[in-house]
């Protein structure tokens, strides 16, 4: 096996992992919605999740850990696609607003202040901010 093989495989794993993570979220009122099935479609295409591996994901899905980025903006990013499923929910109900502070914590983001920066993403997902607001709008609560 090739040192790009290694790579590629890694990096395939965090995205099947990350996209499992979502699954979980999605999942946690036990259905998934048509808005949500088009989010996961989405972003399965951008984490270059096979249609096998995706079905797989959607059977198995607790089957995956939390694998938490080692970069602060690579956790911002997963904290907004995490945030954006429930947001798409369109009931932020308890039950996922307590899994996506787990998921948050498994992110490697402080648990003293993980109901914070959940409650700031879901607001911030809220107003419709993109990637690159979010982080900064994070970023700023943090400093």
């Amino acid at each position: 096996m090739s040192i790009s093989d290694l790579f590629d495989s890694g990096f395939q794993k965090r995205n099947q992992d990350h996209f499992a993570a979502i699954v979980r979220v999605a999942m946690s009122d036990g259905v998934i919605t048509d808005e949500e099935k088009a989010f996961l479609d989405r972003l399965a295409r951008n984490l270059n999740i096979s249609e096998n591996d995706y079905k797989e994901i959607l059977k198995n899905y607790n089957a995956h850990p939390i694998n938490p980025p080692i970069d602060y903006d690579r956790r911002l990013e997963r904290l907004y696609d995490l945030a954006r499923m429930v947001y798409a929910d369109n009931i932020k109900g308890d039950d996922q607003v307590v899994l996506l502070e787990k998921l948050s914590i498994g992110l490697g983001f402080n648990p003293d202040n993980a109901t914070y920066v959940v409650d700031k993403a879901l607001k911030l997902v809220d107003q419709g901010v993109d990637n690159d607001t979010f982080a900064e709008e994070i970023k700023t609560m943090n400093r």
